[in-house]
């Protein structure tokens, strides 16, 4: 009878133990936090809504997109005669993210404004209206239902290292081994960092991790300490290299004053634009190449040559005078180049409309080239029938933003054929876009530790697992200790 009773005993004990298990593992209600970020680019605004576990504000790999949202109408920039309007433009959007974002949740939401080069030149040419245009956006902001967090210019410096962060963050690549997986050599390998492509209207940002990195141009480099890993980063931001500014660029240097009509190579066989000269030199990037003219309006002409349009594009790159021991162009610093590199932004939209984009391996060089190629000779009318449902003035400067990548990657930066098989044009990360702001939001969220987060050995559930484990080895060693000293006379010898 004893027997039995222990043994009952002994059972439930262990049911007890599992269910403890079992309800101490039952997932949790979601306890989710929301941010939001603008970025007003100088072609056009988006915004996005990032989501993550407020329990792990401070680990990595949590933080993802749920929304973006495409401003209609120009960036925010473009309202420089109109400041008034720079706001209110942001408004539709704004809507769609307290759509998003559930009701109780809207005053403890972040939302933060980052304005890049379009803004940047905007401040050059007229920092009144600039001044005007920040602050337009900061009292629609501030009128929405969420945590106004700032609405800033931020330099090229920084637009060039979030999104260099972005992109590591996304990949994995600042993660750490922690608790007792520290002691497994085999899990103590770190990956390396992908250097961050970024090419917008206005600027182009080059950043990557360089184990030669000279001190020769201090105002080029930055330091994070990142989960406990110092990294030595090179930035630089090229303002007026964009590929809108690029072409604003290039064509004032093409231009003729004894003759309003331009033949461009860079635009397709039989396309026709008229642009005025008045509006065409206020731009800080082509206001030093100014000239007098006899006409008001220049006649631009496709040719669709892009062997030409190369040599057209190429001279934009400065590569006379270099004060340091290496140089990309106009006498800019730049390291050797180390590594993988993410291209995102306009780098990954014009290459994945020229399908020239892959997941598994990139296409050669000289496939890329040859693509280009073929689309910058076919006539404007034929590419027009075909891409009917985009827009025109994106449509005509393809073969142009084509050969302007490969020109500043080839020409400006000095990837080689094999160096450029290094390069992978990003559009998204699993479900986040690539590029500057989600590495904005992490910062100045302080989402992303000095140092690598305390964490226990073992995960909740490993514990619970190891504590009934331990739980019915203990049962069963009383229980053997009291068949051992307490025999049982059925167990007895000679007891028949």
């Amino acid at each position: 009878k004893i027997l039995l009773i222990l043994g009952f005993l002994s059972t439930l004990a262990v049911i007890a133990l599992i269910a403890v298990a079992v309800t101490q593992n039952k997932p949790l209600p979601k306890n989710i936090k929301y941010g939001i970020v603008l970025d007003a680019g100088s072609s056009h605004t988006n915004l996005y809504v990032y989501e993550w576990p407020a329990e792990k504000e401070n680990d990595t790999g949590v933080v993802k997109q749920v929304e973006v949202c495409k401003v209609e109408g120009p960036g925010i920039s473009g309202y420089s005669h109109a400041t008034e309007k720079a706001g209110p433009s942001l408004a539709q959007c704004l809507q769609q993210a307290k759509e998003v974002i559930p009701s109780t949740q809207h005053k403890e939401t972040p939302v933060y404004l980052g304005a890049t080069a379009g803004m940047r030149l905007l401040r050059l040419e007229n920092e009144s209206a600039a001044g005007k245009v920040l602050s337009s956006v900061e009292k629609t902001l501030r009128l929405a239902p969420f945590n106004f967090q700032g609405a800033r210019i931020i330099t090229g410096q920084e637009e060039g290292a979030y999104g260099w962060i972005t992109i590591n963050y996304l990949l994995g690549n600042f993660k750490q081994v922690s608790g007792w997986t520290k002691l497994l050599p085999s899990l103590k390998s770190r990956s390396e960092t992908s250097g961050a492509l970024d090419l917008g209207g206005a600027s182009t940002q080059i950043t990557f991790v360089s184990k030669k990195l000279s001190s020769e141009s201090p105002e080029n480099q930055l330091y994070f300490r990142l989960y406990g890993k110092d990294y030595q980063v090179y930035t630089h931001s090229f303002l007026c290299y964009g590929k809108d500014q690029a072409l604003q660029q290039k064509l004032a240097r093409d231009l003729q004053a004894k003759n309003s009509s331009l033949p461009d190579p860079c635009f397709h066989q039989g396309y026709q634009r008229t642009i005025n000269i008045s509006d065409f030199f206020k731009n800080p990037c082509t206001s030093d190449k100014k000239k007098q003219l006899p006409f008001s309006q220049l006649y631009i002409e496709g040719e669709g040559d892009y062997q030409k349009c190369r040599k057209n594009i190429q001279k934009l790159f400065n590569k006379t005078n270099c004060p340091y021991s290496s140089c990309s162009f106009n006498g800019i610093y730049l390291p050797p180049l180390q590594g993988d590199f993410g291209a995102f932004s306009a780098f990954y939209f014009v290459m994945n409309f020229l399908n020239l984009t892959s997941e598994t391996s990139p296409f050669p060089l000289k496939e890329v080239t040859r693509t280009i190629e073929i689309f910058c000779a076919r006539p404007w009318q034929e590419v027009k029938t075909a891409y009917h449902h985009i827009k025109e003035k994106y449509l005509s400067e393809y073969c142009f933003s084509g050969a302007y990548i490969l020109s500043l990657l080839e020409d400006g930066y000095e990837f080689t054929e094999n160096e450029w098989e290094k390069i992978r044009f990003l559009g998204k990360i699993g479900s986040s876009d690539a590029g500057w702001t989600l590495g904005y939001m992490l910062n100045l969220t302080n989402m992303i530790p000095a140092e690598e987060p305390a964490v226990p050995p073992l995960s909740h559930g490993s514990y619970v697992g190891l504590m009934v484990l331990c739980s019915l080895v203990l049962v069963s060693m009383i229980l053997f200790a009291w068949l051992l000293f307490h025999k049982p006379k059925c167990l007895q010898k000679g007891v028949v």
